[in-house]
């Protein structure tokens, strides 16, 4: 009979242990439910501006997003060439080349509306793209720190871009500008000066120009975190975009369109390289010896040759007229020599230099085994989201 009645109160015991556990765990249940309520009460409360303004924070890609339906709407009020709006959403200055079988398109200060528009599409569509498909992709490949996805996102898009881009430059050069192609140096000079495009020339021109105006927001912005190559990459924005600007200003966009080019490419297989990184894959090796080689012949050997092409005696000055005259625009003579072949060695000293920096994460990598970007900070510390 103990025996018995120590066994009821042990049960007894338990029982209103497991009780009480159930009572504190209703308890905590209702509280975090009471939370809840209280935090979507609230929410719901707040001023429609400030939960548009925090939905807008979360999903940064609504911000550009606003003024490009505002030139759409303003456009769509009167859909002509006499709207205000025309010029940023469209191609100015075309008109019909005797001889020619599409239309020409010159070149105007409307030209920098264009590219201002475009320069917020590319914000929006990096936005987007990043937050949307790329975070989530991340998360499918089992990157868990915030500072890796984010890099890995960056790295993504580029290769979208380029991706795109690339191909896009190679058809232009091809069809566009057939005397510039395969990086023929005469042909850059031969019938100059170059004061007018076809429409898709003149498009692939002006996009790459927004596209690197929107690079050097993000960087201006911080929206990328700095790596330990940021005063290099603050001198190649700046290289970049005088080059861009004074070569279209100044008719040398044949040019311009293998700088384009051979940047794009390399830049392409430099970005699938470090993206395979992210996610431990086997086709890292291969992917590497591809990027350095195409790294080398594009942005080394055919950039050393266009180089060459400057030099005194070279292809700039014996192919075509080199003069300075003002009324004719033309600009081809020692002072732009000089200026073209300042920038692009500047530009080769640059591209130089990140060679040194992908040949040392190449030896890391195949001696050590470490794959690692050599111009990146420690990708742990970092905490912000995109």
């Amino acid at each position: 009979m103990p025996t018995s009645t120590s066994s009821f109160a042990g049960e007894s015991k338990h029982g209103g242990t497991r009780q009480r556990r159930q009572v504190a765990a209703t308890d905590k249940a209702e509280s975090f439910s009471e939370k809840a309520n209280l935090k979507r009460s609230k929410h719901k409360n707040r001023p429609l501006w400030k939960r548009l303004a925090r939905f807008s924070l979360k999903h940064r890609w609504t911000i550009p997003l606003v003024p490009l339906i505002a030139f759409i709407l303003a456009y769509l009020l009167n859909p002509t060439e006499s709207n205000i709006v025309h010029p940023f959403l469209f191609l100015s200055y075309k008109f019909e080349q005797p001889g020619s079988q599409s239309p020409q398109y010159g070149k105007g200060l409307w030209d920098i509306a264009f590219v201002l528009l475009y320069t917020i599409v590319l914000s929006f569509t990096r936005e987007l793209i990043m937050q949307e498909f790329l975070r989530p992709l991340s998360i499918h490949y089992g990157i868990k720190s915030k500072a890796k996805q984010l890099r890995y996102m960056e790295q993504m898009y580029t290769v979208i871009y380029f991706g795109l881009m690339g191909p896009l430059g190679l058809y232009v050069m091809r069809h566009s500008v057939p005397e510039v192609w395969y990086f023929n140096t005469p042909g850059m000079y031969a019938s100059f000066p170059h004061r007018s495009h076809d429409a898709m020339f003149k498009f692939y021109y002006l996009f790459q120009a927004a596209y690197w105006a929107q690079q050097a927001l993000v960087m201006i912005l911080g929206l990328e975190k700095p790596r330990k190559d940021f005063k290099e990459l603050v001198v190649h924005h700046v290289v970049t975009l005088a080059l861009i600007g004074l070569s279209y200003r100044f008719h040398f966009t044949y040019m311009g369109i293998a700088v384009y080019v051979t940047h794009d490419v390399s830049d392409f297989f430099l970005a699938v390289g470090k993206s395979l990184q992210y996610t431990d894959s086997s086709f890292v090796p291969p992917a590497f010896a591809v990027c350095v080689s195409s790294w080398i012949y594009l942005r080394h050997y055919i950039n050393l040759c266009i180089l060459a092409s400057l030099l005194p005696g070279g292809a700039f000055q014996t192919v075509g007229p080199y003069e300075l005259n003002w009324e004719t625009q033309q600009y081809k003579c020692w002072i732009s020599q000089i200026i073209t072949f300042a920038l692009l060695a500047c530009l080769q000293a640059l591209n130089l230099f990140w060679l040194y920096c992908l040949g040392r994460s190449v030896y890391r990598f195949l001696v050590y085994r470490v794959a690692k970007d050599d111009r990146s900070e420690d990708e742990e510390d970092v905490t912000g989201e995109n």
